[in-house]
């Protein structure tokens, strides 16, 4: 991908957003013409509009979505990561490339001080984070708008991944994805 477009970012994406949050969303993984390409997750794809916008209804961004990396929005009380932090070959992470990414995954989590709910954008982010958070997979199964309350003092909300393929196909509709948020939004308070 460098080769072909040397002018896009093709580095490992960090997170983006507020370290002093008490949610993190989690991804999957820069997708090619998104993240890869701006340097900043869910920006520049068809996820991000979804993403994004459901936040802003929540006042968890200020400013607007532009899908560039330097459009000025800002998120409030939360952070997105990946689960994988580089582009994986077909959109697919690799076993490997899970586990390689995991204490990636776990200090972004481990940076954030009042870290509570964590918000997982499909079964792979479901998988790692909660592996990062210490919870037992068996006993964590995935499925949109679950909660998960682990041992270890988080909550993991799953929803299934805003990805233009799950919008276009009916798998995700705004309204499910906004009842997610809720839920995560919820436990909050």
């Amino acid at each position: 991908m460098r080769a072909a477009h040397p002018d896009w970012f093709n580095a490992p994406v960090p997170g983006f957003g507020d370290k002093g949050g008490w949610l993190a969303i989690v991804g999957l993984a820069p997708g090619e013409k998104g993240a890869n390409r701006t340097g900043r997750p869910f920006t520049g794809d068809g996820a991000g509009g979804l993403l994004f916008g459901t936040l802003a209804e929540f006042g968890l961004v200020r400013g607007d979505y532009g899908a560039t990396a330097d459009d000025g929005l800002e998120l409030l009380d939360c952070r997105i990561v990946n689960a994988v932090r580089c582009l994986p070959p077909a959109n697919k992470p690799t076993p490997e490339e899970m586990r390689s990414c995991r204490p990636f995954l776990k200090d972004e989590l481990r940076a954030m001080p009042h870290l509570k709910v964590v918000l997982a954008l499909g079964q792979i982010a479901h998988q790692s984070a909660g592996k990062a958070l210490g919870g037992k997979l068996p006993k964590l199964p995935f499925a949109h708008g679950a909660v998960h309350r682990l041992h270890t003092g988080y909550v993991l909300v799953d929803s299934y991944h805003p990805s233009r393929l799950n919008q276009n196909s009916g798998r995700l509709t705004p309204e499910m994805f906004r009842a997610a948020v809720a839920s995560a939004v919820d436990l909050k308070r």
